[in-house]
């Protein structure tokens, strides 16, 4: 069951309307992370790029188990930055990217990480809603429901939604569904069928 609140879901696409207008962006533009990243002053830096982490560390994230972890957001003396895995593909790492700079934008605290005495054991505090509110705020930022209706409306495939927003097919599948665009597409042709169309009466 979503946690979000009533009216947040439009809220987001207002909000990812907003970034457009404030970085010349048509409303249907593609938004790279990167773009999001420079205007909120947020610094985007793969393990190689952060100071202290030594190689066996570099090891773990990188080489050993690649796939256990995303992307995380640090804050510290005023400044922000988001570690990446530059492992995942790059629909995927949009994605990480976004969600995060999601965060940003929505304020939300930063979630904890708790070590064992020892170090060896870590556990990272997690909030379901503000996850799930980064989680939709990052689909609106990179997949904008007017850009998907636009998309739906020329024929576009999933595939074709994905390579043109720079997402993967996964996120355009989902956020074709979950938007009810093509249901829309749909009404709106079946409307437009059962219109008569009067013919210009021919020049005399």
């Amino acid at each position: 069951m979503s946690s979000l609140e009533r009216g947040f879901k439009s809220w987001a696409e207002r909000l990812s309307g907003g970034v457009r207008k404030d970085l010349e962006l048509e409303p249907d533009a593609p938004l790279p992370p990167e773009f999001l990243a420079d205007y909120l002053d947020v610094r985007l830096l793969t393990p190689h790029e952060v100071d202290g982490l030594g190689p066996e560390l570099l090891e773990q994230l990188l080489k050993k188990d690649p796939w256990s972890w995303s992307a995380v957001t640090l804050t510290a003396k005023g400044l922000t930055r988001v570690i990446y895995n530059p492992r995942h593909s790059a629909g995927r790492r949009a994605s990480n990217l976004m969600h995060e700079l999601a965060h940003v934008l929505l304020e939300h605290e930063p979630a904890k990480v708790i070590l064992s005495y020892d170090g060896s054991i870590v556990m990272r505090t997690f909030d379901a809603r503000q996850e799930e509110e980064a989680g939709w705020l990052a689909g609106c930022l990179l997949l904008p429901r007017v850009g998907l209706l636009r998309a739906v409306r020329a024929g576009q495939t999933p595939v074709q939604i994905a390579e043109g927003y720079g997402v993967t097919e996964v996120l355009a599948n989902y956020r074709v569904r979950i938007c009810g665009v093509d249901a829309q597409v749909r009404a709106l042709a079946r409307r437009g069928g059962r219109r008569r169309v009067v013919e210009p009466p021919a020049p005399s």
